[in-house]
């Protein structure tokens, strides 16, 4: 294969996407779920603070956002790292989710 060749798939490949801004989002979204951990944890010490306990559902759905990107990166890659963390996060978004409504069901009396 020759060089431009290489340059021809590599345009094809590419084309209709700015490599640069790509990576900005990249970056953009590993900060944003950083940031919203952070918020859940402010808000889970306010309740706990206030003998609320801790906010089940908040946590599930702060580390929704982690899962969902190992398991498509699971799909694409097919690398063994990104199917165990996929799955450690499954468990973890599974089990917070389940407690929570579980609270939710104690505290309405339907259990």
């Amino acid at each position: 294969m020759n060089r431009e060749e290489i340059l021809e798939r590599s345009r094809a490949e590419n084309r209709n996407k700015d490599i640069y801004e790509l990576e900005i989002l990249k970056q953009a979204s590993a900060k944003a779920t950083i940031a919203m951990i952070a918020l859940v944890g402010a808000f889970t010490m306010v309740q706990m603070l206030l003998g609320g306990g801790i906010h089940w559902g908040l946590w599930a759905l702060s580390f929704t956002p982690e899962m969902v990107t190992f398991w498509m990166k699971y799909m694409r890659l097919r690398k063994k790292h990104e199917l165990v963390m996929a799955i450690i996060y499954t468990i973890m978004v599974s089990a917070m989710s389940g407690y929570h409504v579980y609270q939710l069901l104690a505290s309405s009396g339907m259990l």
